[in-house]
C-alpha cells in the first residue's frame, strides 16, 4: 500500500495487477454491486446515442452491462490482466489496453464516456489532463459519467490498492467546468460500511471556436 503519496500510471497498473483476481471476485459479487449505481448509470447511458467508451473499465462488468443495454460500447483499462478478463467473461464485447489521457479516438468521436471510479488513484494535479482528453473525445453534447469518492476536500487516503483521493462534488465540478463541460446533475450517498460516494453527469459544450 502506497503512503499517501501521488502514483504513477505504471504504480497503479501494477498493483491492480497484483490483485486483479480478487478485485474481480468482489467486482462481480452481490457485495459489489449496489441497485441505485445500476439504475443511474443505464439511465445515463439511455439518453445518448452512438460510440462509447467505459475509460477505465477494469475487468468489464459496466461496459458488458451496457452491451447488454444496447449500447455501442468499448472498454478500454491500463491493466493486462483486467483486458484479459473482461476478454474472457464478455466475448462480444470489445476492450483494449489504453490510458485515459491518451483514448486513441478521433476528435469529436464519442457520443459518451463512463468513468466510474478509474480517476480515483490520478494525482489531482493530473486529472485536468484527463478530463481534457475526454473532452476532446466527446462530440459536442456528448455524455460523461464519473463516479468518484465524495469528500469535504481534493485529499489522498490510503486505499486498499493504492493511494487514492477523495474530491468534493464542487471542486470536481469546477474541473470539469474548466474542461469543457456542464455539469448537469450529481447524486452522493453513503453506505454502511463503505467511504462516501458521488456521482457526476456531464455534457461536453459546444465548442464556438
Amino acid at each position: 500500500m502506497n503512503g499517501g503519496f501521488p502514483v504513477s500510471v505504471d504504480e497503479v497498473r501494477e498493483a491492480y495487477g497484483r490483485r486483479a483476481d480478487e478485485y474481480v471476485e468482489l467486482a462481480f459479487s452481490p457485495a459489489g454491486r449496489h441497485e441505485l449505481d445500476h439504475k443511474l448509470i443505464s439511465r445515463w447511458a439511455g439518453g445518448l446515442s452512438g460510440r462509447m467508451i467505459d475509460a477505465g473499465c477494469g475487468p468489464g462488468r459496466w461496459t458488458g452491462f451496457l452491451r447488454d443495454q444496447g449500447c455501442d460500447i468499448e472498454g478500454v483499462d491500463v491493466v493486462p490482466r483486467f483486458i484479459e478478463i473482461a476478454r474472457s467473461r464478455f466475448p462480444d464485447v470489445p476492450f483494449r489496453l489504453g490510458r485515459l489521457n491518451d483514448l486513441e479516438v478521433p476528435d469529436r468521436s464519442l457520443a459518451g464516456i463512463l468513468s466510474w471510479y478509474s480517476i480515483i488513484h490520478t494525482d489531482p494535479a493530473n486529472v485536468p489532463g484527463i478530463l481534457g482528453e475526454f473532452a476532446r473525445c466527446l462530440a459536442d453534447g456528448g455524455g460523461l459519467l464519473l463516479g468518484m469518492f465524495e469528500g469535504p476536500r481534493v485529499e489522498p487516503f490510503p486505499h486498499a490498492v493504492t493511494t487514492a483521493y477523495f474530491w468534493s462534488i464542487e471542486e470536481m465540478s469546477r474541473c470539469l467546468a474548466d474542461s469543457g463541460f456542464r455539469v448537469e446533475a450529481t447524486e452522493s450517498r453513503v453506505d454502511p460500511g463503505r467511504r462516501p460516494h458521488a456521482a457526476i453527469v456531464a455534457r461536453r459544450v459546444r465548442d464556438e471556436r
